[in-house]
């Protein structure tokens, strides 16, 4: 049997009229009329909301407005293409038919995480940047074992230098090295007594974690948490406008988000290599943690407003599909 499937809403005149015309052409072309309501989901609302009514048979669509005649012969289309198909598949067609007419624990499941993506997302971007704050907290609490599973579990998705990493319950937020050249702070040698002579590779600035005097560092370095912390900020706009945002340009995102964490970083690793005819034009410099949040803070909006858009344009394609599915199951199970 032909199914055709109408997407529709309650008051829409159009959608009436269409409807009322596939009845009247059913004893001409059977068919089992299928409609979906697209206020039951927004994505449908932002596919379908100003084309309605759209009718879908097969291949073929049609949207608003839509004639009998329209109606008419992309049925007769898809009626001799489902025959054609019948005639030379045979079992596999009808198979492909059953398995879209069949509702899998799989396909509830799909369906679930295509409209609950974006909270997912921004729970597990929260609990990413979030837990490192949780090891200094354990630390003063006196809680060293958790602490330390935390800073264990991190430590292999940061650097986790104490100079690069903010500090909680301390006299500062922050105790960057001496050669950053921050005035009015506490550098890093200067309350550890950690010197480059003394740790060359900068292991054991990796290593502290911090006491009670001068606080204790978080997981993430300061860089990292202005990366997560920004695809988090970006993530709860992008659900309170509705994700409707377009995708943000390329060359933006690469002006505005890879050029300035690359200077940033770059400049300073290749400064720091003590290579001869480099030191002429780039001199020995260490950033600032101003610097890493802000160009950290950066390259994580712009990377999430180049990317959120395209999955819920991917998103929203399995919820078409998946309500569709939904929809023809119900009306072939009457």
């Amino acid at each position: 049997m032909l199914i055709v499937t109408l997407y529709t809403r309650k008051g829409c005149k159009l959608c009436e009229q269409t409807r009322a015309d596939l009845e009247a052409i059913r004893v001409e072309i059977p068919h089992v009329l299928v409609e979906v309501d697209i206020s039951v989901d927004p994505s449908l609302e932002n596919i379908y909301g100003s084309r309605i009514p759209v009718v879908e048979v097969g291949p073929y669509t049609r949207e608003a407005p839509i004639s009998r005649q329209d109606l008419v012969r992309i049925l007769g289309a898809a009626r001799d293409r489902q025959m054609q198909l019948e005639e030379v598949d045979g079992d596999i067609y009808q198979s492909r038919v059953q398995r879209g007419m069949t509702i899998t624990r799989a396909d509830k499941v799909m369906y679930w995480i295509a409209r609950h993506y974006l909270a997912m997302i921004n729970f597990i971007i929260l609990l990413y940047f979030g837990l490192p704050f949780l090891a200094p907290v354990f630390m003063k609490t006196g809680a060293v074992v958790p602490a330390r599973v935390i800073y264990t579990i991190y430590s292999p998705l940061c650097h986790q230098f104490a100079f690069r990493s903010w500090f909680l319950f301390g006299d500062q937020s922050f105790y960057p090295r001496e050669v950053a050249g921050i005035e009015g702070v506490k550098s890093f040698e200067e309350v550890t007594g950690i010197t480059d002579q003394v740790d060359p590779v900068h292991w054991q600035a990796r290593n502290y974690v911090g006491d009670e005097v001068i606080g204790y560092k978080t997981a993430l370095c300061e860089r990292d948490v202005a990366i997560y912390g920004a695809m988090f900020v970006f993530g709860l706009l992008f659900a309170a406008t509705g994700r409707k945002l377009r995708p943000l340009h390329w060359l933006l995102w690469i002006a505005l988000g890879m050029a300035p964490i690359g200077f940033d970083g770059f400049s300073q690793v290749l400064s720091q290599m003590g290579l001869p005819f480099l030191q002429d034009f780039l001199p020995y410099r260490e950033s600032t943690p101003l610097l890493r949040t802000l160009t950290g803070f950066m390259f994580g909006f712009s990377t999430a407003w180049l990317l959120y858009p395209y999955i819920q344009e991917t998103m929203q394609e399995n919820i078409q599909f998946f309500v569709k599915k939904f929809a023809v199951a119900a009306a072939s199970s009457k």
